[in-house]
């Protein structure tokens, strides 16, 4: 028989779950989830101004330097010795590409930052999507290389360079490239999630750009490297997003040939740069999400 203070007892809560907070299903949950995180790490960007700003500076360095300092030394296979209008055209999507693989390490430090701060843990303890902490983060850095873009190329016109396709292949060219630097930042997200401080994560972001963008064909032609370094240069990811954009944009002039080593990315760079960078989104997203699921500040 039920007594009344058996009544009056109020139901018991239901269990915790083992895995934390319920998340939000489906497709447009995650979705939701990612452009809230992106607003807010793009509201962080505009209120550090200064971040923006130093990341503008650099790649106009190289664009200054790399033209004044080296236009006139350095040989485009095809054109008359100390071009320094070929030259420029060589170098923009090399300049443009690298402008976007650097952004790397900003998206690695920010999210080392969000750790060291405790962020990442708050928000493993909200009702959303496990991936849309990355996923947003990824895609604010996005924007915020896609300004770079914009500010870099209004710089290359100025100091002379030229597009001699439509505009519809020139914005195919900058959309490949964006697409590189997205992928480039899933590298960034995984490193920031795998070390402990923002300083770790920056050194850890360049280390290893360095070598992949030099050992390319970005700043000078492959066929001046020697014979084991042109099959590296030419089987480069960065590579063929390089020579996919000199072609989109028409900067290849006759003078630069496709291949040296008969690789394959270089005959069909358009192609070839799609693959590598859906292939490194894939890996490294999954990568990144596994390595958020189990990371501690």
């Amino acid at each position: 028989m039920t007594t009344a203070s058996q009544q009056a007892q109020p139901p018991a809560p239901a269990p915790a779950s083992a895995h934390g907070p319920r998340q939000r299903g489906g497709i447009g949950g995650s979705v939701r989830d990612s452009l809230v995180v992106g607003k807010r790490n793009l509201i962080r960007m505009m209120r550090i101004p200064e971040v923006v700003i130093f990341g503008l500076i650099q790649p106009i360095m190289f664009v200054v330097l790399f033209t004044y300092v080296f236009g006139g030394s350095i040989l485009i296979p095809g054109a008359p010795s100390g071009d320094a209008q070929a030259y420029r055209e060589f170098l923009m999507a090399g300049i443009f590409a690298q402008t976007v693989t650097f952004a790397t390490a900003g998206a690695g430090a920010g999210i080392a930052d969000d750790m060291h701060k405790g962020l990442i843990d708050r928000f493993r303890s909200l009702p959303m999507s496990r991936g849309a902490v990355l996923t947003g983060r990824t895609l604010a850095d996005l924007v915020q290389t896609a300004l770079t873009l914009v500010v870099l190329a209004v710089v290359a016109l100025l100091i002379g360079w030229r597009t001699h396709e439509n505009i519809a292949k020139v914005l195919a060219g900058f959309a490949l490239l964006l697409l590189l630097g997205y992928a480039f930042s899933w590298i960034g997200a995984l490193i920031g999630l795998s070390v402990r401080t923002p300083e770790a994560a920056t050194s850890g972001g360049l280390i290893w750009l360095f070598p992949l963008t030099f050992i390319s064909n970005a700043f000078v032609p492959v066929n001046g490297m020697p014979a084991f370094l042109q099959h590296v240069a030419e089987w480069n990811p960065f590579s063929a997003t390089v020579a996919a954009a000199r072609e989109l944009f028409g900067n290849t002039n006759g003078h630069v040939p496709k291949s040296v080593t008969g690789a394959w990315p270089m005959e069909h760079p358009v192609v070839a740069s799609v693959i590598w960078s859906l292939l490194i989104i894939a890996a490294f997203r999954t990568l990144a999400v596994r390595k958020y699921r189990s990371a501690t500040a």
